[in-house]
C-alpha cells in the first residue's frame, strides 16, 4: 500500500475512533451502537442449495421472537424481483409485511457488472437504474444500500481499468445516495474480478466520497487475506470508519458455492470475538447482519451469530 493510500485510509478511521465513546450507544446517545439483521440471502441459498423450505412467516415470526431489528432483502425471494419505486401500492405492501412484525427493512441487495462497464453508456444506465434502487430503499425506509460489482471484464482490457470505472460510478452513486440520507456498502468477493485487499482499497480511495461504504465479511476478508483465520487483521489495516455494513459469518477458509465458506458462528478457524472486539473498537456503528449464505441450517446459523453479537456487547461495553 502505497503512502497516500494508507493515508487516505488510516486517517478517517482515526477520528472516528477518537470521537466515539467505548459505550453500548452510539455518538450523543442517540441509540445502540450495533443492530442485528438478518439477510434473506441465506434462506434463499439454503433452499436451494439444500431443498429447504422457509415459508416468509415462518421466517419473520423467528426474526422477531429471537429479536433481531430488521432484515436485509435479497432480489427474487421469496416471490418475484423488487417492486419498481412508482409501484406505490407495491412498495407500501411490502414495508406493511415487515412493519407487522416489527422489523425494520434496512438495505436491499443489488448487483451487476454495469457498474465498471467499459460503454460509458452502459455504465449511465446503470447509475440511472441505481438511482430508482434507491428511490425503492427511501420508500422502504432503509438506512442504506447494498451493491455487489460481480460479473467478467465487462469490456475493459483489464482490472485497473474497471477499478478506475467502479470507483468513477461509486462516487456518482454515492452521491445519489446521500441526497437521499442514505449511503451505499459494496462487496467484493474472491471469485469476482475484484478480490484482493489492494483491489478493495483502490475502490475506496477512487471513488472518495464519505457515502461510499464496503462491508465487512469475515469469511472473504480472510479467503482475500491467506485464509489465515485472522479477517481481523485486514479490516483494522483497511480502517474499520471504511465498513458501511457487517455480514457476520464464521468459515473454514475454503470455498463453497461459489464463494467463501460460511459457517455458523464457533464453528470456523476465525476469532468472531476479535473480529466483533475490533469493530468496537474502531467505533463501528450500524447493522451487523448474521449472514447465513448456503449454510444448511439458517436459524441455527442465526441464533449463534446472535449470541456472538450479544456476548460481544457484554464484554466490551
Amino acid at each position: 500500500m502505497n503512502a497516500t493510500r494508507r493515508q487516505f485510509l488510516v486517517s478517517g478511521a482515526v477520528a472516528g475512533a477518537v470521537a466515539l465513546s467505548d459505550s453500548a450507544f452510539g455518538e450523543s446517545g442517540r441509540g445502540p451502537r450495533w443492530k442485528c439483521g438478518l439477510g434473506l440471502n441465506g434462506f434463499m441459498s439454503s433452499s436451494h442449495e439444500f431443498d429447504k423450505t422457509y415459508p416468509i412467516w415462518e421466517v419473520l415470526d423467528f426474526t422477531t421472537r429471537e429479536g433481531f431489528d430488521g432484515v436485509e432483502l435479497v432480489g427474487g425471494w421469496p416471490m418475484g424481483p423488487y417492486p419498481s419505486p412508482d409501484e406505490s401500492d407495491r412498495v407500501a405492501a411490502l414495508k406493511r409485511l415487515y412493519d407487522q412484525y416489527g422489523l425494520q427493512v434496512y438495505s436491499i441487495q443489488t448487483g451487476g457488472a454495469g457498474a465498471y462497464a467499459a460503454d460509458a453508456d452502459a455504465r449511465k444506465e446503470w447509475l440511472r437504474a441505481f438511482a430508482d434502487q434507491v428511490r425503492l430503499c427511501s420508500g422502504l425506509g432503509c438506512d442504506f444500500i447494498g451493491h455487489w460489482p460481480g460479473g467478467g471484464l465487462a469490456g475493459n482490457p483489464d482490472v485497473d481499468h474497471a477499478i478506475d470505472h467502479l470507483a468513477a460510478s461509486y462516487r456518482e452513486a454515492a452521491r445519489i445516495c446521500a441526497d437521499a440520507g442514505m449511503f451505499l456498502s459494496f462487496e467484493i468477493e474472491p471469485p469476482f474480478l475484484f478480490n484482493t485487499p489492494d483491489h478493495l482499497e483502490r475502490i475506496l480511495e477512487g471513488a472518495n466520497h464519505p457515502a461510499c461504504k464496503t462491508n465487512y465479511d469475515p469469511s472473504h476478508f480472510d479467503v482475500m487475506s491467506g485464509s489465515t483465520g485472522k479477517p481481523e487483521e485486514m479490516l483494522e489495516q483497511l480502517g474499520v470508519d471504511h465498513i458501511g455494513h457487517v455480514h457476520l459469518t464464521d468459515t473454514d477458509g475454503t470455498m463453497f458455492g461459489g464463494t467463501s465458506k460460511h459457517l455458523p458462528c464457533g464453528e470456523g478457524h476465525c476469532d468472531i470475538a476479535a473480529s466483533l472486539e475490533t469493530l468496537w473498537r474502531g467505533g463501528y456503528e450500524g447493522w451487523i447482519m448474521i449472514d447465513g449464505w448456503k449454510i444448511e441450517d439458517v436459524y441455527r446459523a442465526a441464533r449463534k451469530g446472535k449470541q456472538a453479537i450479544e456476548a460481544a456487547r457484554r464484554k466490551l461495553s
